[in-house]
């Protein structure tokens, strides 16, 4: 029998409530032992997704704090198991004396996504809709969880499953024409086979090449802002990040240090670097700092470089224009309300996108965005289709490919049929690793260990 798993499933910081969960054969009966209700009912007289309010007690029969228990009976439940979870005062030493009460009273501590792992194992989600619980507690911008939502409501896998289906259709046919010769199975028309396998490749490309896209929001990236001193950067910065994270004066070389924000540009993630300024100097403090805002320049994955609208371009602007190399970057025309003494020509040699904004008076936000979101091809991006959102789908996805281009070309080539069978099959099981039909247990185990306890 399996065991009774129990875990905190709230977050491990103060709160107004916090949330252990029980689940397994015995949920019921452990709560039990330490919950007491008001109305003097128990547990395990009342029907599924129903309440009791009460009070939890020691083992020495002191009461510890009060309660609210809620049940879910099996299969009706997140795990497909018995649940029970119990809400109490969302202090730290509450919730973790609730949860060794818990297991004092027979549960077992469960491991990183143990819940998570019963629901699958028990059929309530596939492999694809489990990791999206995660890809959802991890979200840091709107688009990233539309994109773990879509996958958690099944989109991605509907998507791999009209892949799978007109793949094992094509794979009995074939079975069946070759293992069968004296039923008379008709022929599958190798036109037909060809455009099915052609059809089933390029949806998976497109699965594979939209990867990339949702990556940006899912993971950011390392985005820096740079420029010489006294161009506006620390005002853009705090700008962006909606609050004073720079300091800010008319002096050069005010910023001395890199300084980091995180923030959420046109739905993406940015870890957002201000930088000293760019520029030869003798004071030995600011060099570190413009030494540090050089090597930060280097390992960028995106850059902001800014410019003042209100002064001519300088020796140290196209210093800067020869450094950016091949980083994606974004020409950003500060002080946008002044009078105009750039040479905009020149800035747009060297950047596909520029940009004008006036980060001291906020204008130019949606001009800023809407470069950002054309410059890494996310524009025309719909999280709500349903995509490939982890490392391990994205190998399985280009595995099932190969398979398919391999399949192709053993069929163009005018090879057996039996050579394009195994092409074929092997596409499926790459596919069906993906969704969890047919994975091995090391796989499922690495799935959850990304998980948090609780989940």
């Amino acid at each position: 029998m399996c065991a009774t798993i129990a875990a905190i499933a709230t977050g491990q910081a103060p709160g107004g409530i916090g949330v252990i969960r029980i689940s397994g054969p015995q949920a019921l009966e452990i709560a039990q032992r330490i919950f007491r209700s008001l109305s003097g009912r128990t547990l395990g007289e009342i029907p599924g997704y129903q309440a009791l309010l009460g009070q939890i007690f020691e083992r020495d029969g002191r009461a510890l704090d009060d309660c609210v228990a809620l049940v879910f009976r099996a299969p009706k439940s997140y795990t497909g198991e018995d649940v029970v979870e119990l809400s109490c005062h969302g202090g730290l030493y509450v919730t973790r004396r609730v949860l060794e009460e818990v297991l004092a009273a027979g549960a077992v501590p469960a491991g990183r996504g143990e819940f998570t792992k019963r629901a699958y194992l028990n059929g309530k989600l596939d492999l694809a809709q489990a990791e999206s619980v995660m890809e959802m507690i991890s979200a840091s911008g709107r688009q990233a969880a539309r994109m773990a939502q879509a996958a958690g409501s099944g989109r991605l896998s509907h998507k791999l499953g009209a892949i799978c289906a007109r793949l094992e259709e094509a794979a009995a046919h074939l079975a069946a024409w070759a293992d069968f010769p004296e039923e008379d199975v008709e022929m599958l028309s190798l036109d037909e086979l060809s455009q099915t396998l052609r059809n089933s490749a390029a949806e998976l490309r497109t699965l594979l090449a939209h990867f990339d896209q949702g990556r940006v929001y899912r993971e950011g990236l390392r985005t820096v802002i740079v420029g010489r001193p006294n161009v506006g950067k620390s005002t853009f910065m705090n700008w962006l990040a909606g609050r004073e994270r720079s300091i800010v004066t008319p002096y050069a070389g005010t910023t001395r240090d890199v300084v980091e924000e995180p923030v959420v540009l046109a739905g993406i993630p940015l870890l957002l670097a201000d930088t000293a300024g760019l520029r030869e100097t003798a004071d030995p403090v600011e060099e570190i700092g413009v030494a540090a805002a050089r090597r930060r320049l280097a390992s960028a994955e995106l850059v902001l470089a800014v410019f003042d609208q209100s002064q001519a371009l300088t020796k140290e602007d196209f210093q800067l224009l020869e450094q950016l190399g091949e980083v994606p970057a974004i020409g950003v025309v500060n002080k946008s309300d002044l009078e105009n003494r750039l040479d905009r020509q020149a800035l747009k040699e060297h950047f596909s996108y520029l940009v004008e904004c006036s980060a001291a008076s906020g204008q130019g936000l949606e001009a800023l965005e809407n470069a950002l979101g054309s410059l890494l091809g996310t524009d025309g991006f719909d999280p709500d289709e349903g995509e490939l959102f982890t490392q391990r789908q994205r190998a399985a996805a280009s595995r099932a490919g190969e398979a398919l281009g391999q399949a192709l070309e053993a069929l163009e080539g005018g090879m057996t049929l039996d050579a394009v069978t195994v092409c074929l099959e092997g596409a499926l099981a790459a596919l069906y690793e993906l969704t969890g039909q047919r994975v091995s247990d090391e796989v499922v185990d690495q799935v959850f260990e990304r998980f948090c306890v609780g989940k």
